[in-house]
């Protein structure tokens, strides 16, 4: 608890600011709809937020480099904020798709400062918990965040109003309550290639977890509708596997503090394939079987990016952590455009099952891809020398690929 105070505020302007986002694309899409926007449109909607996103990469570090951590936020937040109010103003496509960019540019830079912010403050025995902590934070108020909906409805102006209030209010810890503030980096280039040499399993597993998820998020309505679920059953769907996010998130976190993450990240991982492969070859059209399933899917893979993030943080040298932030997002935004398109097509192709077929097959790559690369590096020397780690080393299988590895 003493190491997270000092991020106490930074936290809670992080899930006000959270809240404001994860409603952005649900009302976004509902009330496309109603303005008669087609689906075509509103799905490139979500493309433009994206390359924005992947914009706010590359831009947002050289901003933050110039003027620091809470000037950045305070503008990003203030054009987002800008940006939600015109969409309010003038329901027209081309306008929306303008403005899910600026959002997207302004989100990515904000999730970027944010993260950064708490890589930089942070020893390494305690980040897998302080980010935990983070994205529960990030999954709980996403979630409770959807039932504004009903609460509100989404005629008019009101959401777009609370969500702009949202946006604002998250600048009031920041500016008045956060002491931490870190330094901006001295010097500041997106180097992806830099970015792959700290860490190539957290830049695929970012990869991996942004299709994966994306798909989730996406899709995911589209499967339950396939399966028979009504509106609610779909809602209460989603809003399970969000919340199944939550559970494991402290634990697999604490977990990767005292071991080597890998193994931690290996287990989540495996955990999400035998998730998906019990959605798709087991649950059916069983309602309660699908509930249990996608619990469990959220449960493992949704701290997955927390923990490659992680792995990634304890190897960078003071000074990249904003470079690290960016790039681990950059690399996630790279697969969350790849996933929602190519399950979908799979869904049409192959029926409901295929979306956790295709969420399997990815997880169980990334499976591959960190045993991989537990053979090409060891782990971090100061970090997580448990009785458990010693016993995977001393095992026939361990020895035997370390014996390879120093052969070759």
């Amino acid at each position: 608890m003493l190491a997270l105070r000092p991020f106490i505020p930074l936290l809670f302007a992080a899930g006000i600011l959270l809240a404001g986002n994860g409603l952005f694309s649900t009302l976004i899409a509902v009330k496309g709809v109603q303005e008669g926007m087609s689906a075509a449109q509103i799905g490139w909607m979500g493309t433009t937020n994206f390359v924005g996103f992947l914009l706010g990469c590359i831009v947002v570090p050289r901003i933050l480099r110039s003027v620091g951590h809470i000037r950045t936020f305070a503008a990003l937040a203030a054009l987002a904020a800008s940006a939600t109010l015109v969409m309010a103003m003038k329901a027209d496509p081309y306008n929306w798709l303008v403005m899910r960019a600026v959002t997207g540019f302004c989100f990515s830079g904000l999730f970027t400062t944010i993260e950064s912010w708490l890589n930089t403050g942070v020893r390494n025995e305690v980040r897998g918990k302080i980010l935990a902590v983070y994205r529960i934070v990030d999954i709980l108020v996403v979630s409770g965040a959807q039932f504004m909906l009903p609460i509100f409805g989404t005629e008019g102006f009101t959401l777009f109003g609370i969500m702009a209030m949202m946006i604002c209010l998250s600048l009031v810890p920041v500016a008045i309550g956060d002491r931490s503030n870190p330094k901006p980096p001295e010097i500041f280039k997106f180097d992806i290639k830099a970015i792959w040499i700290i860490s190539p399993l957290a830049c695929a597993g970012c990869v991996a977890i942004g299709m994966t998820n994306s798909a989730f998020r996406f899709v995911g309505p589209l499967y339950g509708e396939a399966i028979g679920l009504d509106l609610t059953d779909i809602a209460t769907f989603i809003s399970l596997g969000v919340v199944g996010g939550a559970v494991l998130q402290y634990p697999l976190g604490t977990l990767s503090d005292k071991y080597d993450r890998r193994w931690i990240l290996i287990f989540a991982t495996l955990g999400a394939v035998a998730a998906g492969m019990f959605l798709s070859v087991v649950a059916g059209k069983n309602v309660l079987l699908v509930y249990v399933g996608i619990f469990a899917f959220g449960a493992f893979s949704l701290p997955l990016y927390s923990l490659s993030a992680a792995h990634a943080n304890d190897r960078a040298e003071q000074g990249q952590y904003v470079l690290l932030a960016a790039g681990l997002m950059f690399f996630y935004g790279i697969g969350a455009i790849v996933g929602p398109p190519v399950s979908s097509i799979m869904l049409g192709a192959f029926g409901p099952e295929s979306l956790f077929v295709f969420t399997s097959v990815i997880h169980g790559t990334l499976v591959v891809a960190t045993l991989f690369r537990m053979r090409a590096r060891d782990a971090v020397p100061d970090a997580r020398r448990g009785r458990f780690t010693m016993l995977v080393r001393t095992s026939p299988f361990m020895q035997k690929l370390t014996r390879n590895r120093d052969k070759a």
